[in-house]
């Protein structure tokens, strides 16, 4: 459904690859499908079809197109997991964000209007509190955000709704992470999060080992249910 297509940065000086699926229809709103450390691989990509199929204009910004060209790994494999450590020790947040933002802007020049929202997965799920907080994003949802603990700081900038799904028994997001981010997010009245027992990191992937079936349908519910409300 979807295909690799080059917009331009932030600055306008050079332009970068995402994903974009585009719906049958004209779309209404559009979604920014934000990558783990795996890059923009079948998984994300299959997300982003999902979306369109939806009615969304769904675009995935390959947001390590700076350090290696066409990063597309699969977790379940090790060297290609090691290979994602090291592309993430080397991947710039702070540009993430100015990608990201790029890409939000050639989606509300697309759709027309400012219904655009972002879903992030593992790294994703951070950069989609990071935009949330530094963007003009009208909805952010991350799944299984990685450090979010140590972004709180910034919460006072959430100008629009977010959901982050947490699974309780995540390898990279320890209880006393978890705790911190119900202790300075549950009062926040733009915020919900919501909790998976005994689940670990990766469990909505959409292919692999890591995946949930039952987890993942009812967080995806959750998600396309936020998005219906909010992007409106």
């Amino acid at each position: 459904m979807g295909a690799m297509e080059q917009i331009k940065t932030l600055n306008g000086n050079a332009e970068f690859p995402c994903y974009i699926a585009k719906p049958d229809d004209d779309a209404k709103a559009a979604i920014i499908v934000i990558q783990e450390i795996f890059g923009v691989n079948p998984g994300i990509r299959a997300k982003c079809d999902h979306w369109a199929s939806l009615g969304y204009l769904a675009i995935a910004p390959d947001l390590f197109w700076r350090i290696n060209e066409d990063t597309n790994l699969d977790p379940d494999v090790e060297p290609e997991f090691n290979q994602a450590l090291d592309l993430m020790g080397q991947f710039d947040q702070d540009q993430g964000i100015r990608d990201i933002e790029a890409a939000i802007h050639h989606a509300q020049n697309t759709v027309g209007n400012h219904n655009v929202g972002c879903v992030g997965y593992c790294l994703g799920g951070r950069l989609a509190f990071m935009t949330a907080a530094r963007t003009d994003i009208k909805a952010s949802v991350g799944y299984y955000g990685v450090g979010i603990d140590g972004l709180l700081g910034e919460k006072g900038a959430i100008a629009h709704e977010v959901m982050l799904h947490i699974p309780t028994a995540d390898g990279f997001v320890p209880a006393d992470a978890q705790a911190a981010m119900h202790a300075g997010l549950d009062d926040h009245a733009k915020v919900t999060l919501h909790d998976y027992d005994g689940l670990d990191h990766g469990f909505a992937a959409e292919f692999g080992n890591r995946r949930d079936d039952d987890a993942a349908t009812l967080a995806d519910s959750r998600t396309e249910s936020f998005f219906k409300e909010h992007l409106a």
